[in-house]
């Protein structure tokens, strides 16, 4: 492992409510669930952790994940409590908040919670993900012209990316079938079947070029981790991973500007978590990518520097992130594959490599693991970098 700065902090906590594609508790209950769950993996009490960041996702109801959740869970005294939102990018941010909280001295342990229960009985995901999103900033054009929800504004910016570096649909349809490969080792993943270029050109399209296959698959639940200082994070109870760089990116310029490639944010976070941690692309031994569509994997391929722009499809295709290749990606089947619980996600899976408990997934050399989140209309990034292995 190259040289780097000082360990940042420590996550020693990993923890789920009940995952289901059905009804199984509120989103406040379920967070609940997840962070008691997260506290008992760390082997920590109740007593000992002093902070709570709550990520509920956009689309739940006001108030639907209260700052009033830490009486549900039975934490008293707290010196840090707050909601974050950042979108997709909103968990990796928990954790840099923690990070420096923990840090500067406000808080000890710190408790980070994802929740959603977004599948609902007899509502499809058009009902309940067809929302508009401002992207024009013109008032009610969205609507309009029927372009709604994150699938629209994605699609614009993949049917771009596509047109300027002669990209196929078949090229989306490789990373899908790359999931799929990673879940079938998983079992909790949702989506084990195998799949082929032809059964994935059956799937029907959302939005183009978007099918079925290449969006997020959704689940009701939750789940959270502990943060705390990388010095006490050998005295719990699995083995910690230790934060090592973090980094965001935030560009605030149109998804839609006359500019050869869109300005999402992900290199200037790759950037700077880079810097922190001391490394570089090529020393960074597993990748896992906030995968709402199939497309934004491919392009923080590119962002994050594993490829130049354009050339992430030919790299997927060659197998090069699947089992047995030389980056593995997505380990646990991604979004897609594995399950959608926004940044926790790849969160989730990042911690489960570097423990070495991942099982038949288990990547040979977790040993430097970048994890992304990204958000809104590509806008918002953050990253991590991660690692089993303490600096001193």
């Amino acid at each position: 492992m190259p040289a780097s700065p000082r360990s940042l902090s420590a996550i020693v906590g990993l923890g789920f409510s009940a995952l289901s594609r059905k009804p199984v508790g509120t989103v406040r209950s379920l967070a609940a669930d997840a962070v008691r769950a997260a506290i008992d993996d760390a082997g920590l009490a109740l007593s000992d952790i002093d902070g709570l960041l709550l990520n509920p996702s956009a689309l739940a109801a006001d108030n639907a994940l209260p700052l009033k959740v830490h009486e549900d869970i039975g934490l008293r005294d707290l010196a840090l409590l707050a909601l974050v939102d950042a979108k997709g990018a909103a968990v990796v941010h928990m954790v840099q908040q923690a990070t420096a909280a923990i840090r500067c001295g406000l808080a000890t342990n710190v408790a980070c919670v994802f929740s959603d229960t977004p599948v609902v009985p007899g509502k499809g995901a058009g009902q309940t993900f067809a929302i508009t999103s401002p992207l024009t900033g013109i008032a009610g054009w969205e609507r309009q012209y029927g372009l709604f929800g994150a699938t629209g504004s994605y699609a614009l910016a993949a049917n771009r990316h596509m047109a300027l570096h002669g990209w196929t649909e078949d090229d989306l349809g490789h990373y899908v079938i790359a999931c799929r490969h990673w879940a079938a080792l998983n079992p909790n993943a949702v989506q084990r079947a195998p799949l082929t270029l032809d059964a994935y050109r059956a799937s029907p399209f959302v939005t183009a070029p978007f099918r079925v296959l290449d969006c997020a698959y959704p689940l009701n639940g939750a789940a959270a981790v502990v943060v705390t200082a990388a010095e006490r994070g050998k005295d719990c109870r699995y083995k910690p991973v230790y934060v090592h760089g973090m980094g965001q990116g935030h560009p605030g310029r149109p998804l839609l500007a006359a500019t050869p490639e869109p300005a999402t944010g992900g290199d200037l976070a790759a950037q700077r978590a880079y810097a922190m941690a001391g490394i570089g692309p090529r020393d960074v031994t597993l990748c896992q990518f906030y995968d709402a569509f199939s497309f934004t994997a491919l392009l923080a391929l590119e962002e994050y520097g594993f490829c130049e722009p354009g050339d992430s499809a030919a790299f997927v295709r060659e197998g090069h992130t699947r089992p047995g290749g030389r980056l593995p990606m997505n380990t646990g089947g991604g979004h897609l594959a594995g399950g959608y619980l926004q940044g926790m996600t790849p969160l989730a899976e990042a911690i489960e490599q570097g423990r070495g408990t991942a099982g038949d997934r288990q990547a040979p050399r977790p040993d430097m693991i970048v994890v992304n989140g990204s958000g809104g209309q590509l806008e918002h990034h953050a990253a991590l970098v991660l690692s089993p292995e303490q600096t001193p």
